[in-house]
């Protein structure tokens, strides 16, 4: 994994967000279209700032997490390749993305690569009724669905269920070595250090509202 690369790439994003505030506007305009479930600070505009860059920050570590928790289970041959893909979002980006420049570009090859672990988890959670990682972003990635637009997140969402589809499949969590990793799942340690692990969107005050019942 070469997260030192994307780290230099996210550090040049935002130095291209100081020097021209092309995100900060874009928000700007944004900010009266957003669908209303989405609950933010009186900070609205700030809040949705900090939210982008630290959704994009993430994404490093989060591969990182991702890549050393599948080498634990005995299947990085399986999900490596998987995440290769995510670090491809940005270090070479679809044809779709491959014009934009700065944190606004960042926010959907971030969001690709979210996605595409957050595809991962769900499959985790079927086969060790545990996610391959503890963090939950499942609010982030409606959140940034909703800035990104609804048309143009649905074409990346589906760029990540085709390339998972790809490399994933039942075989990969047949192995001896998955069946040994999953005899460590009960630890309570392991709930415990998982548990630590908060809600980013809630952590940084965007949230989506969940509608009252009846």
């Amino acid at each position: 994994m070469n997260t030192a690369a994307l780290r230099e790439q996210i550090q040049r994003a935002h130095q291209h967000e100081a020097s021209t505030g092309q995100l900060k506007e874009q928000l700007e305009h944004m900010l009266p279209r957003l669908h209303p479930s989405i609950s933010l600070p009186e900070d609205a505009k700030g809040a949705l700032i900090r939210f982008v860059g630290a959704y994009i920050d993430q994404v490093p570590d989060l591969l990182e997490a991702a890549n050393s928790v599948a080498r634990e289970a005995g299947i990085e041959s399986q999900i490596r390749p998987v995440l290769r893909i995510a670090e491809q979002y940005f270090i070479q980006p679809p044809v779709m993305l491959a014009s934009h420049t700065g944190l606004d570009c960042l926010l959907d090859e971030a969001y690709l690569a979210h996605r595409l672990v957050e595809e991962v988890n769900d499959l985790y959670i079927k086969h060790f009724s545990q996610p391959l990682i503890p963090l939950d972003m499942t609010m982030a990635n409606l959140i940034a669905h909703q800035l990104i637009g609804e048309q143009f997140a649905n074409q990346l969402d589906e760029a990540v269920h085709h390339s998972v589809d790809q490399m994933l499949d039942e075989e990969s969590f047949a192995l001896e070595s998955v069946e040994s990793y999953r005899a460590q799942l009960s630890s309570p340690d392991t709930g415990a250090a998982w548990s630590r692990w908060p809600c980013l969107s809630r952590q940084l005050g965007v949230d989506i509202a969940t509608p009252a019942g009846p």
